[in-house]
This record gives C-alpha cells, sequence and structure tokens, in this order.
C-alpha cells in the first residue's frame, strides 16, 4: 500500500499582509498531480489545514474543491484528514457526513458519550487499497487540547503531567482498538499534530502548544505495532531522532523568513503488509521565492547595492519574490525605508519586511535598573537614553534627545 503524508498547509496565511492564495494553489496543483504519478491509494493530511480558526471563504474553498479534484483523478483514494492546533475543530468537521461520501474522514476532536467515555472507535479509519480491500488502520488523532484527553484533576506541573500521560493513554486505547480490528497483514499507522522530543521547531512560525511549557512527547507513545506515525505541527521535515518511521512531512511552503532553507516536501509511504518498507520525500516546487537580502545584515551602503543588482524578470504581482531586507545601523536611520525603496523600484519584488539590527548593544534595561522599585523611578527621558543606549552601543545625539522633549512637552 502506498500512502501520501503532508500537514502544515495554513491556507490563508498571510506574508507581512501579503496574501498567499495563488503559492497554495500552486502546491494544491502540484498534489494532485502528485497523487496521480505516484499512484497513491491514501491522502494523510495532519493537521493545520487552515491558517487560524476562521478561515476566509476563499481558503475553504481551497480545500473543498482540492478534495473534490484528487478524488475525481483518483477514485478509490482514501483522504484522512485530522485537524491542528491552529484550526477550528467544529469548523473542519462541519462538511464530514457530506466528505464521507466521496472517501474523505474528517476528525476535527475527540468525541465523548453521555457517560463522558471517550468514543475511540471513532479515531481509528481504515484504509483501502487499490483493489477495494482494507490494507491498513490509521489512528486518526487530532491536536489535542487537555478536554480531550483522559486524566485525573490536578493543578500546575502535575497538570502539564497528567496531561502528557493523558495524551499517551488516549493513543494507547486507539492503538488497543485497532490492534483489534487488524487482520493479518494489516499495517496500522497513527496520526498526530504535536511536538515530539528531539523535534526542531522554526521561531517564527510555530506556536508553543501545550500548557505549562511542557510540550514534547516521547516516541515512545507510539507502540511497536505502529508501522509509521504521520505527524503534523512542525514545519522543518524530520525524523524523530533514530525513529525512521516518525516523521513530520513540513509544510509544503515556506510560512516565514526563517523557513527559507527547508525542504519542503510531502513523504510517499510505502508499506509491505504490515511493516514499513519505504519513506521517500517527494520536494515540492517553490512557485514563489522568498529573499533575504543580504544573507545576514550588512551597513546600509552595502544592503542598497545589494538590492540594486537584483535581477527579476516581469511577473504579475502575486508571482513576484518576497524581499527581507537586513540592515546593520549603528545609529536611527529616519530615511530607512524610502531608501530601500527607491532600491527596489522596478526590480519586480515585493518588500515584506525590513530588519534592523545593531552592531553593539548595552546592557538591558531591567539589568542597569538593578529592582523594580529603581525602575519605577526613572523620569521617561532616562529610560529613553538607556533604551538608545542598549540598542544602538553610544548616547543619543543631542537632536534625537531634544526631539523626545518635545514629544513629552506634547504629551504633558
Amino acid at each position: 500500500m502506498r500512502l501520501l503524508h503532508t500537514s502544515d498547509w495554513h491556507l490563508g496565511q498571510s506574508l507581512h499582509n501579503f496574501d498567499r492564495q495563488y503559492e497554495h494553489q500552486c502546491f494544491l496543483d502540484w498534489l494532485v498531480e502528485t497523487i496521480v504519478a505516484e499512484q497513491a491509494d491514501a491522502l494523510l493530511i495532519a493537521g493545520d489545514v487552515f491558517d487560524n480558526a476562521n478561515p476566509s471563504a476563499a481558503s475553504q474553498r481551497q480545500l473543498y474543491r482540492f478534495l473534490q479534484q484528487a478524488r475525481a483523478r483518483v477514485p478509490g483514494l482514501d483522504i484522512v484528514v485530522t485537524a491542528g492546533n491552529h484550526d477550528s475543530p467544529g469548523r473542519i468537521e462541519a462538511p464530514g457526513p457530506l466528505l464521507e461520501a466521496h472517501g474523505t474522514q474528517v476528525v476535527g476532536h475527540v468525541q465523548r458519550d453521555a457517560a463522558g467515555n471517550i468514543d475511540v472507535a471513532r479515531l481509528v479509519v481504515p484504509l483501502t487499497n487499490r483493489a477495494g480491500a482494507v490494507a491498513a488502520w490509521c489512528l486518526a488523532v487530532p491536536f489535542l487540547r487537555p478536554a480531550d484527553v483522559p486524566r485525573a484533576n490536578q493543578e500546575g506541573a502535575e497538570a502539564a503531567d497528567g496531561y502528557l500521560a493523558g495524551i499517551a493513554e488516549l493513543y494507547a486505547r486507539a492503538q488497543a482498538h485497532a490492534l483489534a480490528l487488524r487482520q493479518p497483514g494489516q499495517a496500522i499507522v497513527a496520526m498526530g499534530h504535536c511536538h515530539m522530543v528531539d523535534g526542531q521547531m522554526s521561531s517564527d512560525s510555530e506556536r508553543r502548544i501545550v500548557i505549562g511549557g511542557t510540550e514534547m512527547l516521547p516516541a515512545g507513545m507510539f507502540g511497536p505495532d505502529v508501522a509509521y506515525a504521520a505527524l503534523g505541527h512542525l514545519h522543518l521535515a524530520q525524523q524523530i531522532g533514530r525513529h525512521g518511521h516518525i516523521r513530520y512531512s513540513g509544510s509544503p511552503i515556506p510560512l516565514s523568513f526563517s523557513e527559507v532553507h527547508y525542504q519542503h516536501q510531502v513523504l510517499r509511504i510505502d508499506l509491505d503488509g504490515g511493516t514499513l518498507q519505504d519513506v521517500v520525500p517527494i520536494p515540492v516546487p517553490r512557485a514563489v521565492h522568498l529573499l533575504r537580502v543580504p544573507s545576514r545584515p550588512a551597513p546600509l551602503a552595502q544592503v542598497l547595492d545589494e538590492l540594486e543588482a537584483l535581477d527579476f524578470p516581469p511577473a504579475p504581482a502575486y508571482a513576484q519574490p518576497f524581499v527581507e531586507v537586513r540592515v546593520l545601523l549603528d545609529a536611527p536611520e529616519p530615511g530607512l525605508r524610502s531608501r530601500i525603496e527607491a532600491a527596489l523600484e522596478g526590480k519586480h519584488v515585493r518588500l515584506a519586511k525590513i530588519d534592523t539590527a545593531s552592531a553593539a548593544r548595552g546592557p538591558s534595561l531591567v539589568d542597569a535598573a538593578v529592582s523594580l522599585d529603581q525602575l519605577a523611578q526613572l523620569q521617561p527621558d532616562e529610560v529613553f537614553a538607556r533604551l538608545y543606549r542598549q540598542k544602538y552601543g553610544n548616547e543619543a545625539p543631542p537632536d534625537q534627545v531634544a526631539a523626545f522633549a518635545e514629544l513629552l512637552l506634547a504629551g504633558a
């Protein structure tokens, strides 16, 4: 049996107020063609389908059009979608009955009966091969919130420990149910949207998602009968430690400038009966480039030279590269944006962000103030002077001190 594993689409995401619908549509069109070319039996989408809990109509239309096209091109394709921490469980599940009729199973949250018992059977989904026979059982587990997992009433650190133990317990129950259903030659595949121990995350675009800062789950959570674990949440494609069968597919497009060097991909998973045979990354073509100019912050004169050297062919605005400009300053530069915009005029790129840094930084304001009582006693002009010294490593020039004093008088 052959699966494709993907996650973290973040449909509807904007990059510094620029819409990214074109990039997402390029990916979805490519994914349909890849499903056909790879002759996939099932597609696993492991959470964060949308960028927020209230996705736009255009984002929802992108998803549902993709699901329809994928099934039309590969009529026997099984599709399993689980919710991530960015998704609204109720919203993503709302069209579930209609989608189920067309081969798509959506799991947004954990359901309980009137007595409060978890409906574990709902989290175990059969996957069929090209012959229409069940070849695997999928533990379709969405992002788990504290109310979703079995745990005792606890507080503080004990509550965090109980929460993580509850996640492991829920997976164990789902796996036990799958084992009860499994026939010889059938595999067990798990899905999850979480942060595993040893997982590397992006600093700019991934949220810490578990209470108390305790958010890393052990690989042992997936029992020995799990042939493959398809994970979402971390945008860098990676395996967990030495566990080659526990993988993050990563996001299909860079969701921030910190992700421009990631290998964006989907994963092809080949199963031989109940065992994992192979995992093959399939690179996703990048429809729009993200550029950091220069690669490290540099003085303004060097930055302007590099910007003026950019040479891209004309393209519609939605397909033009995004640029993050990185400038090293030793003093404020009031005309910075206008000089950068002038250097980029006619370059067929979109200025998304200007990132400034200073060569030297003094001690932080809190370090210099020593205590909160002393901090409260500082006058506004003293705070301004210390912050300037912290950021630029020297004293504020007289004209800026005078301008700040004028602002204080105007606001008095």
